[in-house]
């Protein structure tokens, strides 16, 4: 898919926003629920990481909107690449995604913000205001895990094994557990076959499986619990 940029409103518009997601519904849902703010304008879309960064350098906008799925590369690759090459541009990360597995991930890559896709519009809209004023966005209850993981002692943080996974390992065991083979995962991913083996042989290691079937099983059972 083509690039794509709004068109000119009559109404003053101060903020401008890029949303990169690969669902068409949902983009068309975030312009009606967006547009309708007499200060917030979409004034762009892309699908995946490629078209997101020719948008960020055409349009100059305000604030992107990042889902971590994308159609093509990792929405938390994109997140750092924006922060390398725009690191005053804001971004607020708008996901399907559980925040307790995604949400620090994306903080650290430079999102101001992490708001998952079931919340209410009139919640969407007021992190988007958030993170336009300079504030840091989670939900309460999230901000409440992270400061329980920062004060807690050793021994007491709890982590999940899939927490020991890097971004990148996180995102191909998610794709193996929806079913993506090894070949698959490079072309959507922009890596080679080799790579996507490697990082598989981490997965292995860090969760302690013996094989590839084992993998294969843990995969799907940690995607069918994340929906």
């Amino acid at each position: 898919m083509a690039l794509r940029t709004q068109g000119k409103t009559n109404r003053p518009k101060q903020h401008r926003i890029v949303i990169v997601d690969d669902h068409p519904i949902v983009r068309q849902g975030l312009v009606q629920l967006i547009d309708q703010e007499d200060d917030l304008h979409i004034c762009g879309q892309a699908e995946d990481a490629q078209q997101a960064m020719q948008a960020i350098h055409a349009l100059k906008p305000n604030l992107v909107i990042v889902d971590v799925s994308l159609k093509t590369g990792s929405g938390i690759d994109l997140i750092k690449d924006i922060k390398t090459q725009f690191p005053s541009l804001p971004v607020l990360t708008l996901s399907m995604h559980d925040e307790a597995l995604y949400a620090e991930r994306a903080l650290r890559a430079g999102a101001r913000g992490y708001i998952m896709k079931q919340e209410a519009p009139e919640e969407v809209v007021s992190a988007i205001r958030r993170v336009l004023a300079g504030t840091v966005y989670v939900s309460p209850g999230m901000a409440a895990k992270m400061v329980g993981r920062i004060t807690a002692g050793p021994g007491e943080k709890g982590t999940s094994p899939v927490d020991r996974l890097s971004d990148r390992e996180l995102e191909v065991f998610r794709l193996i557990g929806e079913g993506y083979g090894t070949r698959e995962m490079a072309e959507k991913l922009y890596l080679s076959v080799k790579t996507i083996e490697t990082y598989r042989a981490h997965i292995k290691e860090k969760l302690n499986l013996q094989d590839a079937n084992e993998l294969l099983r843990a995969a799907i059972r940690w995607a069918n619990a994340q929906m």
